[in-house]
């Protein structure tokens, strides 16, 4: 087992190890529920821990989007094709997207223009940025209502026809990008695509969960295989649980909070992160073993293991009245877990 590095204490705060990246795996998860005020949050503070992360900001412009906080977007957006952050087409079509939004269509011809006479543009993207270019162009000569429509459909219809290939894409944030924007689409053009990427065993379960909740969203009502950390499973999106409230995570959280919600509130807060950010990445798969005991004790233990205290397991089985087989084997699942859940980060 790799060696996990100690958490440190500030005053009354525990702070884990990669704090920074959980705080922006809770913020894709809540861009993900469309909680976009908490993702900020989320973001935000991510952003005071590593100011200049990609991952992070990109977050962040997505979340002060979504949150209709359009100026802040635009800003971040910037100032990150500023100073290099990101990689540079990627950023220069989230600043396009947000100046399209607030209209400023000069500004548009400005960057782009500009970066189709400078830039070496891969051929794939040239004429994405052509016709975005020409529709800005005809905005500023203060074209009608019905052709700034017409232009619009253009470009949602060139979005549409090349959005959707996560496996043509190793750079996780282009594909948690590709999955974000996927969620505000119609996905029947793309649900063969989407069911082989479930299907996989290569796809990253943070995306797969994604997908089945932009299913279930828009009510699709055919089976699906999904693969996550070797399992496969079939589901009926139209019958899948919701994410949040899932029965099992909140008898695990009922189990620990009898024992820590008065005794040791902080640690019990920082276990319910954990516990909420593993049952999103195995959605909508069952815990195995069932006993919510044996995963309150492994839980337990895991979190005392983080802070660097030494942890009684025997008393730990004993306490949440399980057995040590079970509790070893949610032990083991909770470390897998743990191994898989930072590379989308």
């Amino acid at each position: 087992m790799k060696k996990r590095a100690r958490v440190r204490r500030d005053d009354n705060l525990i702070i884990f190890p990669d704090l920074e990246k959980r705080l922006t795996e809770k913020g894709l998860e809540s861009l993900q529920k469309k909680n976009f005020n908490e993702a900020v949050g989320y973001f935000e503070d991510a952003k005071e821990m590593d100011p200049e992360n990609a991952d992070t900001l990109i977050g962040l412009v997505l979340a002060y989007f979504e949150a209709g906080k359009l100026q802040d977007a635009r800003s971040l957006a910037k100032d990150m094709l500023y100073k290099g952050i990101g990689d540079y087409f990627q950023m220069v079509d989230l600043y396009v997207m947000i100046l399209i939004q607030l209209h400023e269509y000069e500004e548009v011809v400005h960057t782009v223009g500009a970066l189709l006479e400078e830039k070496e543009i891969p051929p794939e993207k040239a004429e994405h940025f052509r016709t975005i270019l020409q529709f800005s162009k005809k905005m500023v000569d203060n074209k009608t209502f019905d052709d700034q429509d017409d232009y619009r459909d253009k470009l949602e219809t060139e979005t549409k026809l090349d959005s959707f290939n996560l496996f043509a894409y190793q750079d996780p944030k282009e594909q948690m990008l590709l999955v974000a924007k996927l969620s505000t689409q119609n996905i029947r053009p793309y649900v063969e695509e989407i069911k082989s990427y479930l299907a996989s065993e290569s796809g990253h379960p943070f995306l797969k969960t994604m997908l089945l909740n932009v299913l279930k969203e828009q009510e699709y009502d055919r089976e699906v295989e999904v693969t996550k950390l070797g399992v496969k499973q079939v589901v009926l999106p139209t019958e899948m649980s919701d994410i949040q409230g899932q029965e099992k995570q909140i008898e695990l959280t009922s189990k620990l909070g009898e024992f820590l919600e008065h005794d040791d509130p902080v640690l019990f807060e920082n276990i319910k992160s954990l516990v909420e950010r593993h049952f999103f990445l195995m959605y909508p798969f069952d815990m195995n073993p069932s006993d919510s005991g044996a995963w309150a004790a492994a839980y337990h233990f895991t979190a005392n293991e983080y802070h660097g205290m030494d942890t009684d397991a025997e008393q730990l089985v004993t306490q949440y009245g399980t057995s040590e087989a079970d509790f070893l084997k949610a032990k083991e699942q909770i470390q897998l877990i743990e191994e898989i859940s930072y590379p989308i980060i």
